[in-house]
């Protein structure tokens, strides 16, 4: 059977309770997490066949974190078992109007150390049609982004599709003398379907586009199609906070020939948000895996990254019945 296989990191993440601030009272929550395998989970939980390819320690924070992936159907059998640290983030949940605040403690993890030559992508591709990366993992430091290149190198000389999340995180490439424009526009090169707006190619392409909404995400779209020859679809959410309980999300999927733009979904009673791009992205690559066009990819898109927001924690847990009953419509108790 095809599969799909994300690579990343995966870490814990540390939230107070009840949205107190980090040590108010002596009591932290702990959730396993990772942008790619938050990515894994949600499609394994829509029913889709995925791996993930991983570096935990090998102590009992790894055996923990590695039996909460199989949990969720994840298979794990390209997770490696090496010395090190588990890269741990800690998340200070908004309330009105303080916004959520994160803080990394992350470097030279089991997975940051783990060399480029670690990963035999011949035998980790095997049986694989679909490698899912994030640009999370180049901004850890030159180790991962020469692991990162190589996958994504190895996954085109197969020609296996890449998608990719361009996740920009300023704080991680600003810890080490990174070059993000060079390192993401070399694995954008690869891909296929590209998460971001048009923010994203901005930095990729170093230059801005004006104008407003839907023209603007057009408009960037059409220039990363015509930078990057392999690039067949980008994926974008909107989002307007009001404050830390009431956001406003719509969707947008461009493709070459055309796009497809959600009205905008009114979020209220606000969870948590964090994660929920991930879901977004395995929503839309879910409805394209199972061969839905771009409006249906746009709405599952929304429609997975909106009930994530319902979910304590990073990863979104919702199987297909509970997508496909959320695009259906209706809030009401379901009995």
């Amino acid at each position: 059977m095809s599969q799909f296989l994300a690579f990343g990191e995966v870490m814990l993440r540390l939230s107070p309770p009840n949205r107190e601030l980090l040590l108010q009272t002596p009591r932290l929550d702990v959730w396993t997490a990772g942008a790619e395998a938050n990515v894994a989970t949600a499609l394994a939980r829509l029913g889709h066949d995925v791996g993930f390819a991983t570096a935990l320690p090998a102590n009992p924070l790894g055996d923990g974190v590695l039996t909460s992936l199989r949990s969720h159907g994840i298979d794990c059998r390209r997770v490696q078992r090496r010395d090190g640290r588990m890269g741990v983030y800690y998340v200070v949940p908004g309330a009105g109007m303080r916004a959520t605040e994160v803080i990394y403690d992350r470097a030279h993890s089991a997975f940051a150390e783990a060399p480029a030559d670690a990963w035999d992508w011949a035998a980790l591709l095997d049986g694989v049609d679909r490698l899912h990366l994030s640009g999370i993992t180049p901004a850890l430091g030159p180790v991962p982004t020469a692991a990162a290149l190589a996958a994504a190198d190895a996954a085109a000389a197969r020609n296996i599709p890449i998608s990719f999340d361009g996740n920009y995180r300023a704080r991680l490439w600003e810890s080490w003398d990174s070059d993000p424009r060079a390192i993401l526009t070399e694995l954008i090169t690869h891909a296929d379907i590209m998460f971001g707006n048009h923010r994203d190619v901005a930095l990729l392409l170093g230059r801005e586009f004006g104008g407003d909404g839907g023209d603007r995400r057009r408009a960037s779209a059409e220039a990363a199609f015509a930078a990057f020859p392999k690039l067949q679809i980008i994926a974008s959410t909107a989002r307007h906070v009001v404050d830390s309980d009431h956001h406003r999300l719509s969707a947008r999927v461009d493709a070459r020939d055309g796009h497809a733009q959600t009205e905008e979904l009114e979020l209220s009673g606000i969870v948590d948000r964090i994660g929920a791009g991930d879901a977004f992205a395995a929503g839309v690559l879910h409805a394209l895996r199972i061969g839905e066009g771009i409006d249906k990819a746009a709405a599952d898109g929304l429609a997975l990254t909106a009930l994530k927001h319902s979910l304590p924690g990073d990863a979104s847990l919702f199987g297909r019945a509970e997508l496909d009953s959320f695009v259906a419509g209706g809030v009401d108790v379901r009995r």
